[in-house]
Formats: C-alpha cells, structure tokens, sequence
C-alpha cells in the first residue's frame, strides 16, 4: 500500500489537537491508574448503587486481589484471567489487580450462552474467572471442558456491604434479587480473595509498550469470535489520542464526572470511560443495568456529569423515558456516540432536548477501539469524524489500492492503536492486515475534501438489488424519521426478479402506523429500488448488550 502523504484532515482539526502525539507519559496501563492512585487518593474513582470507592480505595483493594492472584492462586507472568462482571464496583477492582499481578485481563460478556462461554475461555487458555453468581450455572456446564482452574465468585452487592468507613457515601439500595449460591468446585467468594490478599506482599512484575494487556473478543457478527491482542501501547495511546482530541473541554471542573452505562467489558467504554477518565482523576457512574431506562435517569439526574457516552438506541431510549425532561445536562461537555451509526433523527432530537450535539466516533475492537471522530463542538453532519491524532485513514478497493476523495471503498487505518493480532490466528490476522501496518475494518465508506469520513455500512449488510448497490443505514435513517417509528432495521432478501428486495423491521410507539404508512413514507424520500418492499412490525428488534442491533439475527430468523 502507499504510504499517506497528504493528510487533509489536518486542515480540519481544531488548534488545541496534535497532528502527532508527544511521548507517551505512561509505559502501561498499570501505569495508568497507578499514577491516578497516588496523584488523587481521595478522589471518588466509580459509584455504584449509592456507593463510591475512592482512589485510595480503590488501590488497596485492587492490591490485595492482585496479591491473591500472584501470591496465593500462583499466576504468573502473562496468565489469563477472565473477567465475567456487569458493571459494579468490583470490575475496576479485579481489572487493576489483574494488571498489578502482571496478568491479562479477557473480557467476558456475562450473558453469553455456554457455546459462546466455552469457546472464550478455551481458546484464551483463562486460568482464572471472576464471575457474578447470577452466571455461575452458565459457567459449570462447560468449566470441565476449559483451563479453567480458580473461580472467583461474588454478588452484585457484595462491596456494597462491606466495612463500614470503606466507602465514602453510604447510601445503600437494596437488590434484591436472590441468586443460588454457586457450588462449583474450587471457587471463592470475591470477598474472601480479598481477605487472603491482605498479607502476602506482591512482587513486582515488568510490564511494558509490548505486553498484552489485553485479550479482547470481537462480537462475533462476522463470525467466530476472535481474540484481539491488544498490547498496553495499544491501550495507552489510544487513551492519549482520547485525551488530546477532548482538549479542554472539562477544563473548568475539578474533575470528570462520567456517566458510564455502557458495559465496561465491551472495548467502547472500557477504554472511553474507565481508563480515560481514570488516567485524569475522574470519576465513572456506573449503570448496571442500562436498560431498566427509569432507573437509569433516576441515576444520573443525581450528578453534574461532563462526559456520556452511548449508542443510538440508548439515546433513543433514554429520550422517550419519563423524568428524562427533568435532568440538568448543564455541566455535559462531551457526548459520544458510537457502536453503531447515529441516526440524524435521534441526534437532532438529542440535541433539542439536552442542548448537546452527539459527537458521532468510529473505532472497532481492533483500534482499540478510537479511530475517528468528529471534534468537541462539531454540528452532527451524519459523518463519523476525522482521523485522531498518529492516526492514518484511506478509503481503498477491494485489491488495497487507494481511492480518490469521495470514491466509495474499504476503510482502512493505520495508527498505534491498531492491534498486535488475533489471538493464535495468524491466518485471520493476515486477512485483515495490508503491508505497512493497515488493518482493513470491513466497512465501505468516502472521505470528503475535508478529511471528514462518512460511513455506509459493513461490507456484508450491502444490500444488491437489480446491481445497485442499497446501503441499510440510509433506509433506516429514513424510517425513523417517522413519528411514532422507535427503531428500524434493513436488510435483503432473496428475490427472483432484483436478486435481493429490502425488507424493513420496525419498533413502532404508535400502533396506528401500518406497513402502507411506511412505505409511502419510504416512497417520498427513497428512489424506488431502495424502499423496502416488506415491513414487518416486532415489540424490540435484537441487540447486543451495548444496545448494537442486529441485522444478522434478522436474516437468520
């Protein structure tokens, strides 16, 4: 591939942003949060139900897991250990303890099945899993069939009730949802690995630029569910392009407050909100539960949050939520939106109601995941933003040859966010990786004379019709521009005649709209081989757990 020259999205940046990053001020996430522990040790680092555990707190507790782990269970240098947690209060507590104990962290979706379960902790080779009770069944139908050799179990509430003088707020709400005890064979509760860290002294393992922090899986939407090293230069650069590319955005408060709903296992929020607003002393609101959206605004009416983050059916949700009229979003100075495409209706609904724009992002699992996005302060204009800082973009064909500006083609980035590999998968490594170090993303998008990316879809939910090709986001920002449309989905189906005809899913908050409704409306804003030709109304499309939705569990049903 040629090497970019001329990086016209420079033109476009806003002056307080690097077109290259200086040194980076951390050799590894470890570093990271070590450093936010002895710079702000009384800072609140996360609340949760009413809870919030300092930095101080947060250090000590996170040395003693990191003491159990190395000290007690053995691990060494480089072992797995999954984390299997929604997120509560002992996520950060078990990720830094896992770093502390020189160990990779494998993030683990807690309502995966027990297929999905055993082919992560299989092919990550975890020697270890910290999981909520709630998930431990799931666990024992397939532990024999993995490495698996410690569990350490805990409840939702488990930090909630401990010591009191260990949390600095204490209001406590009550779950009262009961869970069977988890009786698998070798498991601790998350407490009492705490308790048996607290006198063995840790020792001090290297980690640097090269180590993989992380064994990250894609979501499996484009297949089998792979690995994604994801080294701490990965980690660490990626949450400096966040830094520099924010600026000085929080700089009139004392520190960040961030509404963090989405899942922390999930590669947005994990490096968005807890390491980056970790590296600058902030502090993350988690929302366990994201989708009980009554709870959710109770919450957050509660703090003067800067940061929010989210996808578009959050926002969506959110905005059609009772008391959500009520909540105070002046202090918000950075609303980010990603995971999936942003639809100009919610973002110019979002915009109304709250008085911030969504700053539309773009990443993938194997970017650590930011890429591009639009600059704090940019209108939403539909595009994904502009290439970060040490960051390259070209749109190529499918041979890897760059396209001219506006030209339709792969997306492809080079940056030191970009993984190490696939997880003991050379193969599929070299079947996204071009010379020079440029990951092909799978998706189709253009480049305009800005430097600005614009998005149309994954390569594999283009729709054919009659040879033209038919992008879903745009039928579905269409549609939900609708009232009384919540959510739509396209996707293509075989037709004799065209090939393929699109057929529309839709979530409608108005039962008087029919399928006509629809397609008439398509019929004003669409040429005629892009309306969809059937329309089918469900009560909730699916999703993944960060709210992504899914057009392949559409094709398939």
């Amino acid at each position: 591939m040629k090497p970019q020259v001329d990086k016209i999205w420079l033109k476009s940046y806003p002056d307080y942003v690097p077109a290259e990053l200086p040194p980076a001020p951390f050799r590894s996430v470890r570093e990271l949060f070590e450093h936010a522990f002895d710079a702000h040790p009384e800072r609140p680092a996360y609340s949760n139900m009413g809870r919030t555990l300092t930095y101080r707190q947060l250090d000590e507790l996170s040395m003693n897991f990191a003491c159990y782990l190395q000290q007690v269970l053995g691990l060494t240098r480089g072992e797995r250990v999954a984390i299997m947690l929604p997120n509560i209060l002992q996520y950060p507590v078990a990720l830094c303890g896992i770093f502390r104990a020189g160990l990779v962290v494998v993030n683990v979706n807690p309502m995966y099945t027990a297929r999905e379960l055993e082919h992560q902790l299989k092919d990550s080779g975890s020697k270890c899993i910290v999981i909520l009770e709630n998930f431990a069944q799931t666990l024992e139908q397939v532990i024999a069939n993995t490495a698996v050799e410690q569990i350490v179990t805990t409840g939702i509430g488990d930090l909630l009730s401990f010591p009191k003088g260990m949390f600095t707020n204490l209001v406590l709400r009550h779950v009262k949802k009961a869970v069977p005890k988890c009786s698998l064979p070798g498991s601790v509760s998350f407490k009492a690995a705490l308790k048996a860290g607290e006198k063995p002294t840790l020792e001090h393992v290297e980690l640097g630029f090269a180590d993989i922090a992380f064994l990250q899986y894609t979501g499996g939407t484009t297949g089998v569910s792979k690995g994604a090293m994801l080294s701490h230069r990965n980690m660490v650069r990626n949450v400096q392009q966040s830094m520099a590319w924010q600026g000085p955005a929080y700089d009139e408060f004392e520190y960040i407050i961030a509404i963090t709903a989405l899942p922390l296992y999930h590669i947005f929020s994990l490096q968005g909100n807890c390491l980056t607003v970790m590296a600058q002393g902030g502090l993350n609101v988690l929302i366990t539960n994201p989708r009980d959206f009554e709870g959710f605004v109770k919450t957050i009416a509660k703090y003067p949050f800067n940061l929010f983050s989210g996808v578009n059916t959050m926002f969506a949700s959110l905005m059609n939520t009772p008391g959500f009229d009520k909540v105070d979003f002046s202090s918000l100075r950075v609303c980010i939106g990603g995971g999936m495409a942003v639809q100009p209706a919610v973002a110019r609904d979002w915009e109304k109601a709250t008085g911030n724009t969504i700053l539309q992002g773009y990443g993938l699992t194997e970017t650590s995941p930011a890429a591009v996005v639009n600059p704090v302060g940019a209108k939403f204009t539909g595009s994904i933003g502009l290439p970060i800082s040490s960051t390259d973009v070209m749109i190529c064909d499918d041979d890897g040859n760059p396209l001219a500006i506006g030209e339709l083609g792969e997306i492809c980035i080079k940056g030191p966010q970009v993984m190490e590999g696939y997880w003991q998968r050379p193969q599929e490594t070299a079947d996204v990786m071009l010379p020079g170090g440029w990951l092909k993303t799978g998706d189709v998008g253009r480049m305009d004379e800005d430097g600005y990316i614009f998005i149309e879809d994954r390569k594999k939910d283009m729709i054919l019709v009659s040879g033209f090709n038919v992008y879903p986001n745009e039928i579905e920002n269409v549609v939900v521009e609708m009232p009384g449309i919540l959510e739509a989905a396209a996707i293509g189906i075989e037709d004799e005649r065209s090939g393929e005809i699109v057929k529309l899913f839709a979530v409608r908050t108005d039962p008087s709209i029919t399928e006509q409704d629809v397609i008439d409306h398509c019929r004003k804003n669409l040429t005629n081989y892009k309306r969809p030709k059937i329309v089918e109304f469900r009560d909730e499309l699916p999703k993944t757990n960060v709210g992504k939705i899914l057009r392949r569990a559409l094709r398939d049903a």
